[in-house]
C-alpha cells in the first residue's frame, strides 16, 4: 500500500457489544479524521451493518479500523474478518434490497454504497472478509 497510515486496531466482535464497540470507534475515528456529520453516519451505518453480519452470519470475528492517507487522501479503512460459512451467492447477496432479515435492511449493497472502495472475498466454509474505505471530501 502506497501512502502511510497509523497502526491498525483490532476489535473482536463476539457478541451485541463488540457490535456497539466498533460503532464508537468508527464514530472516534471519523471525527479524528474530520469527515462532515453526513459523510460520519454513512460510514458508522455501513460499519454497524457489517460487525452485524460479522456477528449474525460469520459467528464472530473482528474488525480492523485504521486512519489512511494515500495519494493526498485521508480516510478510515475498516477490515470485517469472520471464520463463518462463507457466502453461498455472492451475486444476490450484493443485489440492491435484499436481505437476510433481521438487521436494519442495508444489507452488503447498501453498506457499499455509503463507503468508497468495498472489497468482498468469501469462499464457502473458509469464512468472510469485506474492507471498506471512506476518504475525506475535498
Amino acid at each position: 500500500m502506497s501512502g502511510t497510515s497509523r497502526d491498525p486496531e483490532v476489535l473482536e466482535i463476539t457478541a451485541n457489544a463488540g457490535v456497539v464497540q466498533a460503532r464508537q470507534r468508527v464514530r472516534a475515528l471519523a471525527q479524528e479524521c474530520r469527515f462532515s456529520l453526513v459523510e460520519q453516519t454513512k460510514l458508522i451505518t455501513a460499519a454497524s451493518e457489517l460487525a452485524r453480519n460479522t456477528l449474525v452470519h460469520g459467528g464472530g470475528g473482528t474488525m480492523t479500523a485504521q486512519l489512511v492517507e494515500e495519494r493526498g487522501r485521508r480516510g478510515v479503512r475498516l477490515v470485517f474478518t469472520d471464520r463463518g460459512p462463507g457466502i453461498a451467492d455472492v451475486e444476490l447477496a450484493l443485489t440492491d434490497g435484499w436481505t437476510s432479515g433481521g438487521g436494519m435492511g442495508l444489507g452488503l449493497s447498501g453498506s457499499r454504497r455509503l463507503v468508497d472502495d468495498f472489497v468482498l472475498d468469501t469462499a464457502a466454509g473458509e469464512g468472510t472478509t469485506v474492507t471498506i474505505t471512506k476518504w475525506v471530501r475535498r
